[in-house]
């Protein structure tokens, strides 16, 4: 069984074995779940879908309205 210390801040490292095995990597995220007995410790999943539903918009949009403002900001972006 492996051990780590907790920092002053709540901080512990995960030892190099158990991020290896979970695939975890710096930046990536890890979730909590606690068990009557203790805590587990599982990488969350990256996906593309994640951060959408996390700002509320003021007003609402057309896929169609998404779809201009998107390529009126690339073409934005691509004339420097």
């Amino acid at each position: 069984m492996k051990a780590s210390t907790v920092t002053i801040k709540g901080q512990v490292t995960i030892p190099q074995q158990i991020r290896h095995r979970l695939g975890v990597k710096p930046g990536d995220r890890v979730r909590f779940r606690e068990l009557e007995n203790g805590v587990v410790i599982e990488r969350q999943d990256s996906r593309v879908e994640a951060p959408f539903g996390a700002f509320k918009a003021k007003h609402g949009a057309t896929l169609a309205q998404i779809k201009t403002r998107t390529r009126m900001g690339w073409a934005r972006r691509a004339r420097g």
